[in-house]
């Protein structure tokens, strides 16, 4: 057997995950403690992560995200564009 059929039989490493998501390793290891991946723990503490759980990550954030790129939260689906924010007054000098 091939280290990648081994490997997605098994699902990917943090770092090959990293690398799928295209963030870095740490990214990888923060969303799995927040529970945003699911994945597993190898009798030795490893974490694996099937591509598939991936893959479906990555489509809820790009369902989630407005043309502009921002993240749009669950509630707020039907808020238009985020305005500027409010320029602040030129305060008097002393």
């Amino acid at each position: 057997m091939t280290r990648s059929t081994h490997t997605s039989r098994l699902g990917l490493t943090t770092s090959e995950a990293a690398r799928h998501l295209g963030v870095s390793l740490s990214t990888v290891r923060r969303w799995s403690d927040m529970g945003y991946l699911r994945g597993y723990r190898t009798p030795g503490g490893q974490r694996r992560f099937p591509v598939q759980e991936l893959d479906e990550f990555v489509t809820s954030l790009e369902d989630r995200t407005t043309g502009s790129g921002r993240f749009v939260r669950e509630g707020d689906k039907e808020a238009g564009p985020v305005p500027d924010a409010p320029v602040a007054p030129d305060l008097p000098k002393p």
